[in-house]
């Protein structure tokens, strides 16, 4: 493998950590708490017997991608995995010359210990493939990861032991098989297909995921490189590349560009083309449906007691609150969900500059009135009161199918801080109206959506 093979994987790396261990422990970070019960939703691959008996586990997942070749082009591939690894909590016996007992927690210099699935990274290369220009390619690589169990002592700060740590984690089989091709003789694009399998045996009667997820591939993802050849975007392909990429399938995954078009990123979780992680990101904190600046001040809001508990969950979880506890102001003025100035140079409004408020100010609101505003909408003014026909775009919500061809009544004219204007209307004959009316919620449409009716005509 070359260096450069290896510094484009890299490129890929901290988008690849963040969804490998998307999901692994949530906030509050507390094994107690409900969000942590049911964990490693993303990329799990059950065994097959498992997972053929449960009917809504899979157990192999499938990544098609389409490449631009040049004339000797080869794809590497590289696949990444958790395997689940179970700890217990076991207390020292009084009296007892190495004897120890299971214990549901187990507190020791404030920091309370307590059971929990940990995770141990595995990543597995595959020599660089050639593709055949005007042949099939294919090949198959099976592996397996050991199982085994091993123990830690927990000891005080004073040195003397109180319990330990036992971990056990069962043994993986898997297989991964690639297929490469031309699509057709008049296509230059070929097609490159990677199945990766859980083979690994389930003789278990047990139906409960928590007993199988041992056994599984968690949080499976690919990156793949191509030498003398570019990946072709498969969420905006150029225009003599979209039929190509219709033929494309796959599943369990959603293969996307990194950095440039020489790298693919295949995940379990949906993304967009070179995706990036925050550079205002302090950290990991493994809740990505959650905004920096909010979590870590939700961390911050933890009793002792909670943070205790949260350190002892997982090594991950204490490095996050720590690292909140330890931020400084600067730091988490930094986060990206901070409120930042649009731009803090154009005026809101035109006058004295001395008397110009900036648009998040409260005082702004007094420069528009949109109980008064109107918006001409073709030859009509339209303003508070008017009757108007919904003709949504159906491009900001699905509900827009549903109010299609009603009428509703103007209840004011919005302008954003971009620019936009926006019209606030109530379906009529909708028995919620008077209610939404009085707490002040309303249906926003673009003037492009909304058609000014005569007074005399009525709801259909």
């Amino acid at each position: 493998m070359s260096d450069a093979f290896v510094d484009r994987f890299a490129t890929a790396r901290s988008v690849a950590d963040a969804v490998l261990y998307e999901g692994y422990v949530l906030y509050p970070y507390r094994a107690s708490s409900r969000k942590n019960q049911a964990r490693f939703q993303w990329g799990v691959l059950m065994p097959k017997a498992f997972s053929e008996a449960d009917g809504s586990e899979r157990w192999a997942a499938r990544t098609e991608c389409l490449v631009d070749p040049g004339g000797a082009p080869a794809v590497s591939v590289r696949l990444r995995f958790l395997q689940t690894q179970h700890r217990i909590v076991e207390e020292r016996i009084e009296g007892g010359h190495d004897a120890f007992a299971e214990v549901g927690r187990l507190e020791v210099d404030g920091t309370l210990h307590v059971p929990w699935d940990e995770a141990i990274e595995h990543v597995i290369d595959l020599d660089p493939i050639a593709l055949g220009l005007t042949t099939e390619t294919a090949c198959e690589t099976t592996f397996e990861i050991e199982g085994g169990q091993d123990s830690e002592l927990i000891r005080t700060a004073a040195g003397a032991t109180v319990g330990r740590f036992v971990r056990r984690c069962e043994p993986l089989r898997g297989r991964i098989a690639v297929n490469a091709g031309p699509l057709a003789t008049d296509n230059p694009y070929m097609k490159v297909s990677i199945d990766v399998e859980n083979t690994t045996p389930w003789t278990g009667a047990s139906t409960r995921r928590d007993d199988a997820i041992g056994h599984s591939l968690v949080a499976v993802h690919m990156m793949l490189a191509v030498d003398d050849g570019r990946f072709v975007s498969l969420l905006d392909p150029p225009a003599e590349a979209q039929e190509a990429v219709r033929s494309c399938r796959s599943s369990g995954t959603y293969p996307v560009l990194v950095g440039g078009e020489d790298v693919v990123l295949s995940s379990p979780i949906i993304l967009y083309d070179h995706p990036e992680v925050a550079p205002q990101s302090p950290g990991d904190l493994y809740d990505s449906l959650e905004i920096d600046e909010i979590l870590a001040l939700r961390v911050m809001t933890l009793t002792d007691e909670e943070k205790a508990e949260a350190r002892g969950t997982d090594p991950r979880a204490a490095a996050v609150i720590d690292r909140c506890d330890n931020m400084s102001a600067e730091t988490l003025s930094q986060l990206h969900g901070q409120m930042r100035h649009i731009d803090p140079g154009v005026p809101t409004f035109s006058g004295d500059a001395s008397n110009q408020i900036p648009w998040w100010d409260p005082a702004a609101d007094a420069a528009v009135d949109p109980w008064n505003d109107s918006v001409w909408i073709g030859h009509t003014e339209v303003t508070k009161g008017c009757a108007v026909r919904l003709h949504p775009s159906q491009r900001a919500d699905a509900q827009d199918m549903f109010f299609e061809g009603l009428t509703a009544t103007v209840a004011g004219v919005f302008a954003d801080v971009d620019g936009e204007t926006h019209v606030a209307v109530s379906v009529d004959d909708d028995p919620a109206t008077a209610e939404l009316a009085w707490q002040g919620r309303y249906l926003f449409f673009r003037p492009d959506e909304v058609e000014p009716l005569a007074d005399q005509e009525t709801s259909r």
